[in-house]
């Protein structure tokens, strides 16, 4: 690693004792500007030890994943775009399976448009977002409560998502691979991941142009799996051939607009 100032070895320092850090904080703590904050920032990600996200950045790792208060307030514009486009393909009264991750709760939140479905999930904070609808019914899975982003895992969430049979699911990602494999941080995550892809006729993913190339240790799924992938742009033509090569749909959301009907 190169040699830093004080000033960034209390950056990285911060960021890998809380696993992340924001601009704003750092440019308190440290009394200096936001603007100076960001350069050091952006060198410190250029060098691979930090990666950024809207406001700040995480420590740099293939084996976890940036806390869940770093994740909801990043790319929230393409997330919303990306659930306006996935509620604009999902008709009223339908069965949905809605998973854990911050894309998928924007996809819950855009879902409020749609009348009378039906929706399965593993994640609380969906059950929080379309529980007082009254045209829709809620099915929670029963299992262990993550308590850092309210999922709900392990073996008894898996066993009760294999029970369903519904028109669609929507799948939250950690990483796209160049090779088409879906990635996440934990091994463990394969058999519920796998029972979530099973239970829609149709398998959505959703995931913003920050995961594809993303780093992380486990393969869990893979594109060949997926009906469609739902993103707000992908960086090269050669991600494009990714997906499409693996008979998935990409679909690409645009920011600031509206897909909803």
């Amino acid at each position: 690693m190169i040699e830093q100032s004080p000033r960034r070895r209390h950056i990285v320092h911060a960021a890998r004792s809380k696993g992340f850090v924001t601009i704003e904080e750092l440019a308190d703590a440290l009394a200096v500007t936001q603007q100076t904050i960001r350069r050091d920032i952006n060198s410190l990600c250029e060098q691979g030890v930090l990666s950024r996200f809207h406001g700040g950045a995480t420590f740099s790792s293939s084996v976890r994943n940036l806390p869940y208060e770093a994740r909801i307030g990043a790319m929230a514009e393409e997330k919303a775009a990306i659930a306006a486009r996935v509620a604009a393909e999902i008709p009223d009264h339908s069965s949905v399976f809605i998973d854990i991750g911050t894309t998928a709760e924007a996809v819950a939140h855009a879902l409020r448009s749609r009348v009378g479905l039906r929706i399965v999930t593993n994640n609380l904070n969906v059950v929080r977002t379309l529980a007082d609808k009254d045209d829709f019914e809620v099915t929670v899975a029963g299992g262990v409560v993550r308590g850092r982003d309210m999922a709900v895992t392990g073996p008894g969430a898996t066993a009760f998502v294999e029970r369903f049979r519904l028109d669609f699911s929507i799948l939250g990602v950690v990483a796209v691979d160049r090779d088409g494999s879906i990635l996440d941080f934990h091994v463990d995550e394969e058999p519920l991941t796998q029972a979530v892809i099973r239970c829609g006729r149709q398998c959505f993913v959703v995931a913003d142009r920050s995961k594809f190339g993303r780093q992380a240790m486990a393969r869990v799924a893979h594109l060949s799996q997926i009906t469609a992938v739902f993103t707000d742009s992908v960086s090269t033509l050669a991600w494009a051939k990714t997906v499409t090569d693996a008979g998935a749909r990409l679909e690409l959301a645009h920011v600031g607009r509206s897909d909803a009907s």
